[in-house]
């Protein structure tokens, strides 16, 4: 923060401060924290963060299976391909 605050020239007293509170809700609301698993420390606050590292957990488990699924697709067809090509 400091480094972006210092980036830009402030005539106003309010002008900072607003800067400043966008800057806290951005960070609070909108920036994923890596520290905190990838969730907002609002959902941290609030007690979001759980539910939604659950869902993400359940969302790559089904995605890991589609990739298999169509994986083993593509591999019984083209071993169908080849056998059909050898008779």
């Amino acid at each position: 923060m400091k480094n972006r605050v210092l980036l830009e020239n402030y005539y106003l007293p309010g002008d900072l401060e607003r800067q400043i509170g966008a800057f806290v809700e951005y960070h609070n609301n909108e920036r994923y924290e890596e520290s905190l698993n990838n969730v907002t420390p609002a959902d941290v606050y609030f007690g979001r963060d759980k539910s939604i590292i659950r869902e993400r957990a359940q969302i790559k488990i089904q995605t890991i299976q589609k990739c298999r699924l169509q994986h083993q697709k593509k591999l019984h067809n083209q071993t169908s391909k080849t056998n059909q090509s050898l008779r």
